[in-house]
């Protein structure tokens, strides 16, 4: 029978095999969503019309080549051009179509297959407006030429959505953050639930009319290219995905401080459980292979007294949580320690009853 250490052991292992979790290992070693993916089983036809193109394409365009068809002769080039230009597209949106099909079979990650038909739409457009291109001019140096001087003029007047563009590959491929996690960037904080070309979406935390960690009701858009100027505060790390959060009172000096913290600390413990102290401890064995591990991670809730302007002390209570929970443990953790705290107010005396 396994002991509870090698239970523990295997738990460790399985949370490090997590690619994320690899990932920032391999950011910090010291050596060193749900968005739901385009429905690909319902595009079998758009496939079969796609396959039929390139083929009545290419029976077009020899038929034109040994002039079978009654067209004047001075217009065979144009339409071969044409029928060209439709086989190639076909082709490239055939080979797009297939690459995403067996993506999306091969990969169970959504977020993965989201991100990768993305990409794969964007290198189809461009390899499209290349085959244009090339095909209505005949000069390649006219035909760069031209397209330099478009992209010289789009350039100046899309600007920002190019920035934005460029935010999305950075987003992308460094991963400040994914769908699914809670950031704060700006001024702005929630979680995210879209990550488009040009601008993410969040569902929004907090927000004007909230004082509490708690859905506002709204989404909110910004531009891709904000990564570059703002700070990206993640609260989903994978090495690390809880937060420290305060719960703050007051009670007065004649109180018993010794029985006030050890009864806050023995609520909190039981409130966060077990589980949370076993999650931690597991995970600060991970951090010891990072540079976070020389940090003072500790599991286990703290309370702090500090003396105040107003002639009251000042009970911080600090404790560890689930980023995502962090609104209702506050609210629950309050809850209980006012009303353990009350049945002894020859203890604890708060502001309302110390009227000596």
């Amino acid at each position: 029978m396994e002991t509870a250490d090698s239970l523990e052991d295997k738990e460790i292992e399985n949370i490090k095999k997590d690619e994320k979790v690899q990932r920032a290992l391999s950011e910090t070693s010291n050596s060193a969503q749900k968005e739901t993916a385009v429905d690909l089983e319902k595009e079998g036809p758009a496939l079969g019309i796609t396959a039929i193109l390139f083929l009545g394409g290419g029976v077009l365009y020899f038929l034109l080549g040994w002039e079978r068809i009654p067209i004047p002769t001075d217009y065979i080039p144009l339409a071969q051009k044409f029928m060209l230009a439709v086989m190639l597209i076909s082709l490239v949106l055939l080979a797009n179509r297939l690459l995403k099909k067996i993506f999306d079979r091969r990969v169970e990650d959504k977020t993965k297959v989201f991100n990768f038909i993305r990409i794969a739409d964007f290198f189809a457009a461009l390899i499209i407006l290349v085959i244009i291109l090339s095909l209505l001019f005949a000069n390649w140096y006219a035909a760069l030429l031209s397209f330099g001087i478009i992209s010289l003029i789009l350039g100046f007047a899309l600007q920002n959505p190019i920035t934005s563009f460029f935010g999305w590959l950075y987003i992308l491929f460094r991963k400040p953050y994914d769908v699914g996690e809670r950031i704060r960037i700006g001024n702005v904080f929630g979680d995210v639930i879209n990550v488009s070309y040009l601008d993410t979406t969040l569902w929004e935390f907090n927000g004007d009319y909230l004082s509490a960690d708690h859905p506002s009701g709204r989404i909110i858009r910004f531009a891709n290219s904000k990564v570059f100027t703002e700070y990206v505060y993640n609260y989903s790390w994978p090495l690390f995905p809880f937060i420290w959060n305060e719960l703050s009172f007051f009670i007065s000096y004649k109180s018993d401080f010794k029985f006030t913290s050890d009864t806050i600390k023995s609520i909190v413990e039981k409130k966060i459980g077990e589980s949370m102290v076993r999650r931690v401890k597991r995970f600060k064995k991970i951090l010891a292979d990072t540079p976070v591990d020389e940090l003072d991670v500790n599991e286990f809730p703290s309370v702090i007294l500090k003396a105040h302007t107003n002639t009251w002390i000042e009970v911080v209570v600090r404790y560890l949580v689930d980023p995502k929970n962090s609104g209702r443990v506050k609210q629950d953790l309050f809850q209980t320690v006012m009303n353990e705290l009350k049945k002894n107010p020859e203890k604890v005396w708060f502001p309302n009853n110390d009227m000596d």
